[in-house]
């Protein structure tokens, strides 16, 4: 078994760290333990470097929020027992229940030429695309229409189930009473224009369409 002699500084790191992971469902970055324990960045990634010789944690380089406690000591062990039993409950449930909707963003990656990995310590929430008391709902595209919106054949695309739209927003439309259809939204002196994304279709003109809603994101599934 790996020394786990500790410091009483790597201790109250170790602890911090646990603590944020359970109350938050995610790792704490190196400037949020710096804050906590009144050091700066540098100090707390040797102190990392420590912990993780003595087998107490495991991290990714490069990667943010990566840290993770693999063994922590009776006296920190015995330290959160006590915590918990002195805390209320339903609280921390209700604590980890919100951090489910919580994704960090852990930095920024390359699709074309290569670039810095840089921590990060941005979140995302993904209760945001669900407004609360807002009527929103799914559907499957299809066809290639809304290709240069980067709406492609197969995707979803959530919609904020509405009866009006802004100029240029990409609504579900019916047009006299036929298939709904997923266009940008042009109201012009005398008609309306429903605009494909893709320069290969024509757009469709009308004088009257029933707005069925506006679409908010797009999902897009990876095999």
């Amino acid at each position: 078994m790996n020394d786990l002699r500790l410091t009483p500084k790597q201790l109250s790191i170790l602890r911090f760290i646990q603590d944020y992971c359970d109350e938050r469902g995610m790792a704490p970055t190196l400037d949020e333990i710096a804050e906590h324990c009144g050091v700066n960045k540098v100090t707390i990634h040797g102190h990392l470097v420590e912990l993780q010789k003595k087998g107490a944690v495991q991290r990714e380089p490069r990667m943010a929020r990566s840290i993770r406690v693999v063994q922590a000591p009776p006296e920190a062990k015995r330290q959160r027992n006590a915590d918990a039993r002195a805390s209320d409950p339903s609280s921390g449930n209700a604590r980890r229940e919100a951090s489910r909707t919580l994704v960090p963003i852990a930095g920024a990656i390359a699709a074309g030429q290569p670039i810095e990995a840089l921590e990060r310590e941005e979140m995302f929430d993904l209760s945001e695309l669900l407004p609360e008391g807002r009527d929103m709902y799914l559907l499957e595209v299809q066809g290639d229409s809304m290709i240069e919106d980067q709406i492609k054949d197969g995707d979803l695309v959530l919609v904020e189930r509405r009866n009006t739209a802004r100029n240029g927003e990409i609504v579900v439309a019916v047009v006299e009473g036929n298939e709904a259809t997923l266009k940008r939204f042009y109201r012009e002196k005398d008609r309306v224009r429903l605009q494909p994304s893709n320069a290969k279709l024509q757009p469709i003109y009308a004088d009257h369409v029933e707005i069925r809603g506006v679409v908010s994101a797009v999902i897009r599934r990876i095999q």
